[in-house]
């Protein structure tokens, strides 16, 4: 038998991605700033991309090449923001979701561009109370309070002169300052040093016995008089320090953020509201959104000065690459709305009654019950971020692992235990505080399937000290007091 070589025609199946496909797969996954950025680039590589400005926008013409703007699929339409503090500061019971959209019609073009690139102290928790208060009482007063709220974050009223000059009761004062004082950016609305750090602590999940001590003796912390504040306590120099050392990275101004350079504060993609009628809204943010342009009548314009091959051939390339941006962009926004209104309606308990709520869910499911690939869903809500009435999560927060139901019946959330084990640590009598076997059996007692190690895992994840140490600082509280 001969052996020698000779070729042989072959037909295999494979998936191949082609520079396009890579392009919108990498749209796909951006954030809306990592977006703005890529699209400002190709507005400065194309002649034939233009920006759409709304107030003038020609609607589109199809199948000839005119302009194509990229729209946006919306709940309600492309509803306008026009002058967004004065629909906030007039009697403070407007909608919001009837002044959100695009820029103010009436500004100076100049000036707007400038207010989209640079988001004010001011806007950014007008905003929020927007959202997070539905009452025309409590946002009147939450809009009083951000009047008095200087450029470093801090209120400079008092709530006995909000009460005064309001005519609302003192106690309802407080409870709307102790709300917005968990908005973005943590240690806003403090009225001193010492509130604005506990805050922030707290939004850190580290506010504890040792860390309020610390607090409570500032001046000792400026002298950095490590032994003064042992004494005061009782705690270790290792306890200390690592307060200090938490201490440290926290921002004694948080406001000035906003004043000092571009805004480094989380930018929602998605936004969610209550709607008129019960149920949920949900809207992207088309104030974020980049919208561009492909320009027909100056494509039929160079084309018709195109003279050499090569002209032409650019000139098609160009007008090719300005249609496929347009397209693509509207369909990332069409994506990323699909997956977040069913995200939405999946987590609505969560939405209407906390975190206790929130249902496990997997990337397949919304995959699933879409017809998209589990890879696609997986980009639409890599670093995407949604604003609630409930505050600001990451679109992958709603994505939890499920752990089984003893009992039989639906199995409960990853992030839905961790905060009951948070719950039942909070409800702890200090003295008696509850091990990680403890909280095991407490759980298993209400139907979640869970072990101890598990329970020490997620505890550790929320920083949550071991039961020994719950119990040696109370014991400590005790002892300092007289």
């Amino acid at each position: 038998m001969t052996i020698a070589p000779r070729l042989d025609p072959r037909q295999t199946p494979s998936l191949a991605m082609t520079p396009r496909l890579h392009r919108s797969v990498k749209l796909l996954q951006l954030s809306n700033v990592d977006l703005a950025a890529y699209v400002e680039e190709e507005l400065e590589r194309n002649p034939l991309l233009e920006r759409d400005r709304i107030e003038d926008a020609e609607p589109p013409v199809a199948a000839s090449p005119e302009r194509e703007p990229a729209r946006t699929e919306r709940n309600d339409g492309d509803r306008r923001d026009g002058a967004r503090n004065a629909d906030l500061d007039a009697a403070g019971s407007m909608p919001w979701g009837a002044a959100h959209g695009a820029a103010a019609v009436d500004a100076p073009d100049g000036v707007e561009r400038t207010a989209a690139g640079r988001v004010s102290l001011h806007d950014h928790v007008a905003r929020q109370i927007r959202i997070a208060f539905d009452g025309r009482d409590e946002r009147s007063i939450a809009v009083h309070l951000l009047g008095s709220l200087d450029d470093a974050g801090y209120l400079t009223t008092t709530i006995a002169d909000a009460s005064d000059r309001l005519g609302r009761g003192a106690v309802a004062c407080e409870r709307v300052l102790a709300r917005l004082q968990r908005l973005d950016p943590p240690g806003i609305f403090a009225r001193d040093l010492k509130e604005c750090l506990g805050l922030q602590l707290r939004d850190l999940n580290r506010l504890d016995p040792v860390s309020g001590a610390v607090l409570d003796n500032l001046e000792l912390v400026a002298k950095r008089d490590v032994a003064a504040l042992r004494k005061i306590r009782g705690c270790s120099d290792r306890d200390i320090l690592d307060v200090l050392g938490e201490l440290k990275a926290l921002d004694p101004k948080p406001g000035l953020r906003f004043e000092a350079g571009p805004v480094q504060a989380v930018v929602p993609d998605v936004v969610v509201r209550t709607g008129a009628a019960g149920g949920w809204n949900v809207e992207l943010d088309a104030e974020r959104l980049p919208r561009v342009l492909a320009n027909g009548r100056y494509f039929a314009e160079v084309r018709g000065g195109a003279r050499s091959d090569a002209d032409k051939t650019f000139v098609a390339e160009r007008w090719a690459e300005a249609n496929w941006l347009v397209g693509a962009l509207d369909r990332r926004a069409r994506t990323i709305l699909r997956v977040a209104r069913e995200i939405v309606r999946r987590q609505d308990m969560f939405l209407a009654r906390g975190a206790r709520h929130l249902k496990p869910l997997a990337l397949r499911d919304i995959a699933d019950a879409l017809g998209l690939h589990e890879s696609t869903v997986s980009r639409a809500t890599s670093n995407k971020f949604v604003l609630t009435p409930r505050g600001v999560f990451e679109l992958r927060y709603f994505f939890a692992a499920a752990l089984d139901d003893t009992g039989g019946g639906p199995a409960h959330s990853a992030e839905a235990v961790r905060h009951r084990i948070k719950a039942l640590v909070e409800d702890e009598t200090p003295a008696k505080a509850l091990s990680d076997g403890d909280i095991a059996r407490a759980l298993r007692g209400d139907g979640v399937g869970i072990a101890r190690r598990t329970v020490a895992k997620y505890r550790e994840a929320m920083r949550i000290p071991s039961s020994v140490r719950r119990r040696r600082e109370a014991r400590r509280i005790g002892a300092s007091r007289p």
